[in-house]
């Protein structure tokens, strides 16, 4: 287990207070784990959702569309990217909205402009 990347995932949930990101509830640590509770997120992963629908019409793109850019943009101002949006990271819940979660792979940038300069300098 990667301590330092469990580390930053618990910081990135714990100051990310969004209806449409996965809020964190708890902390567990043990000797040898570490336990977070979430959300609970009855509806599934966008990408069950997809599959068993078939596809997705255009109201609906729209409306998980929106929920998906709101959150990413609140978490980007607040420095942090996901670097891992797919739909089975994308929850559910119970009324059909979606919950951004999984952000251990995320990053925290020290400044906005920086993290701008090292990718376009690249």
């Amino acid at each position: 287990m990667d301590l330092r990347r469990v580390s930053l995932e618990i910081d990135a949930l714990k100051g990310l207070a969004h209806r449409h990101i996965c809020r964190l509830y708890q902390v567990i640590e043990t000797s040898h784990r570490i336990y977070l509770v979430l959300e609970y997120c009855p509806g599934g992963d966008l990408f069950d959702y997809i599959v068993q629908q078939k596809r997705l019409n255009e109201d609906e793109a729209r409306h998980f569309f929106r929920q998906i850019v709101s959150a990413v943009a609140y978490a980007h101002r607040r420095a942090y990217a996901h670097r891992d949006l797919k739909p089975e990271n994308l929850l559910l819940d119970s009324n059909g909205n979606v919950k951004l979660s999984d952000f251990g792979l995320c990053t925290k940038s020290r400044t906005g402009m920086t993290a701008y300069l090292r990718t376009v300098l690249r």
